[in-house]
């Protein structure tokens, strides 16, 4: 089948960057304690794709029991980038993602990215792997996955069902689901899919 436009989450999907991620997270709130990290990074893991600010929000009020300002939020946010920043633009990229850019540029089919890191912090990483020439759109939280979707396929005439989005975590197959698209689970090797029995997964990035 030849897509009308392929839609791809970024952490775990083009760059193998998803731990880290779980790093940081674990390092910013190991002063609270074991516990607390533990379940930070537990809630991290089965929360992949959302904005980290709403991670934060959600550690503050459920975990540390404390309130959670917007000073807090952009002290956080900006902590996270120091520390993630160097790790994603030197993290390998998922097998076949890069393949699968180059297939889709020579078949003139667009892509775009769509993930849960914030809008220009992706947009810069995009540039500074050469990314850019791949993508037809870059965009990032704080707009939600599915409505991003359909506002690109609404500016360029997409059919949902002729659409495709590829991601590793529940955020985005529900997007994908939400939209009416195909959708493909990214797993690493010799861990269990969380996806329904139902989705196509693999342990490559790939045209299904």
């Amino acid at each position: 089948m030849k897509w009308q436009a392929v839609f791809f989450d970024f952490d775990g999907v083009i760059l193998d960057s998803v731990d880290v991620k779980t790093k940081a997270f674990a390092k910013m709130f190991s002063h609270y304690g074991p516990e607390v990290e533990r379940k930070v990074v537990e809630y991290h893991m089965a929360n992949g794709g959302i904005s980290r600010f709403d991670k934060f929000e959600h550690y503050y009020k459920n975990l540390l029991k404390k309130p959670y300002t917007q000073d807090i939020q952009e002290t956080l946010g900006k902590e996270f980038n120091q520390l993630v920043i160097g790790g994603v633009l030197a993290a390998p990229f998922i097998d076949g993602a890069l393949d699968t850019l180059k297939e889709l540029k020579q078949s003139n089919i667009p892509a775009f990215v769509v993930s849960g890191t914030p809008h220009d912090e992706m947009k810069t990483i995009v540039n500074k792997r050469n990314l850019d020439p791949y993508f037809e759109e870059v965009h990032g939280s704080p707009k939600a996955k599915h409505n991003i979707v359909w506002d690109i396929a609404g500016r360029k005439g997409y059919q949902m069902a002729d659409s495709l989005f590829i991601g590793d975590a529940s955020s985005d197959y529900e997007a994908a689901k939400t939209c009416g698209m195909h959708f493909l689970g990214i797993i690493k090797k010799h861990e269990k899919a969380i996806f329904p029995n139902t989705v196509n997964v693999k342990t490559k990035v790939s045209l299904i």
